[in-house]
């Protein structure tokens, strides 16, 4: 999978969230397959790979030196879990939960690597998304911005071999969704509305971040993030 057909399926899982219940993980499902289903191609078939939408269908559990733990994307091979990937895609109200998700991907990576298991991120943020109430009206439209991706640019020039909180590679992939008129968009509904007349709603890269990224993360580059997860999994 290279960068474009990456676009198109976090499209797809966009356009699948959008059908659904904003709890429902039919979103994940699209996502996490893709995912999944490259990376297999990618080390061969001497791997195996469980996830949501590929297989059996579900999620697997990595035992953690703390917790057990249901990872997204487990590679094992010879029966032995090797590796996890944890993936997010962020849809709405994320400065609500900025904090939280980074301190959670802190806190699941170091149970991981902590128990010897090695352990990838992908994170994938609109450049722009709603922000809804409690009865699903739009209080204000956020933008993202160098100071909502300063802890992860700190992180970035973690020492992974030292630091088993960080990530051995993480993947920020900030995207631009189709232009709407967001002075006509006032509710969750009509926000769907907007994307969902598209049979397919076609995601950009988006160009709104740079900077001095160090090497554990990788901005906007599916196909390096790829080549570096196969790499260390195959350096095992």
């Amino acid at each position: 999978m290279n960068n474009q057909q990456f676009l198109q399926t976090i499209g797809a899982s966009l356009r699948r969230f959008l059908q659904t219940h904003s709890r429902s993980n039919e979103k994940l499902k699209v996502l996490h397959a893709k995912i999944a289903e490259d990376i297999q191609s990618r080390l061969g078939n001497s791997y195996m790979i469980k996830s949501l939408g590929t297989g059996d269908g579900k999620e697997g559990e990595m035992i953690g030196r703390y917790i057990d733990k249901t990872v997204d994307i487990i590679i094992s091979k010879d029966g032995k879990n090797l590796a996890g990937i944890g993936v997010k895609f962020v849809m709405n109200n994320y400065s609500q939960n900025s904090n939280n998700y980074f301190e959670n991907m802190l806190g699941e990576t170091a149970n991981i690597r902590a128990n010897k298991g090695k352990y990838f991120q992908v994170f994938v943020l609109p450049e722009e998304m709603p922000y809804y109430d409690n009865t699903g009206k739009i209080q204000k439209w956020e933008k993202v911005t160098v100071h909502n991706i300063k802890k992860y640019i700190a992180l970035s020039n973690d020492n992974t071999d030292t630091y088993l909180h960080t990530p051995i590679k993480t993947l920020l992939f900030i995207v631009k969704f189709p232009a709407c008129d967001l002075k006509l968009i006032k509710t969750r509904e009509k926000y769907k509305k907007c994307y969902l007349k598209n049979k397919n709603i076609e995601i950009q890269t988006s160009n709104v971040i740079s900077g001095n990224f160090g090497d554990a993360i990788i901005l906007n580059d599916y196909n390096s993030f790829a080549e570096k997860v196969v790499y260390n999994i195959k350096s095992i």
